[in-house]
């Protein structure tokens, strides 16, 4: 695969990469140096990525162990040395979701903040497949391809995952629509 061809990953897959991002990190700085980082290491494996195959799951794989290596190393920082975090004003934006009244407008927005907010207190090894498989779509064989774990265990991440954010919307009182 030469830089054109890469070129052309970026345009088609490149939007999926970056929401994967934002969503791993919750932060916008963070997620762009995540994604310039993962195109980066994607220019230098071009070799290996097959075009024939899912390039995108390539690319979230790419992202993912990428994610994983920086908390890891921050872990190890952080043991070290504690480290003082900066309060932004950053704030999880409500998505307006087409409906048809403000009433139900309102609802699906509190219901997304929920949602966001249990998965995100997930720990990584449950948040990353449930990101790879809701926000960009891959399948559970392209997920276990690319975190090289077995279908099966995708499946139970997923399956824990989904419990976790049921109950942590049952103590937060949320009920079913």
């Amino acid at each position: 695969m030469d830089v054109a061809e890469l070129t052309h990953l970026i345009e088609n897959h490149g939007k999926d990469v970056y929401g994967f991002c934002c969503k791993l990190t919750r932060d916008k700085h963070q997620a762009d140096d995540l994604y310039q980082e993962t195109f980066l290491k994607a220019i230098e494996l071009c070799h290996k990525i097959d075009r024939n195959k899912n390039p995108k799951s390539f690319l979230i794989a790419i992202a993912a162990n990428m994610w994983k290596n920086q908390n890891r190393k921050f872990g190890w920082r952080h043991r070290i040395a504690k480290i003082v975090e900066f309060k932004d004003d950053f704030d999880n934006e409500s998505y307006m979701i087409d409906t048809t009244t403000p009433e139900l407008v309102v609802i699906s927005n509190e219901v997304y903040t929920m949602i966001d907010r249990a998965s995100a207190s997930l720990n990584d090894k449950l948040r990353i497949p449930l990101y790879m498989y809701y926000n960009t779509g891959l399948s559970i064989e392209d997920i276990a391809s690319a975190l090289k774990i077995p279908k099966g265990t995708v499946k139970s991440r997923l399956y824990k995952a989904r419990k976790l954010i049921k109950e942590y919307m049952e103590v937060n009182g949320y009920e079913e629509l």
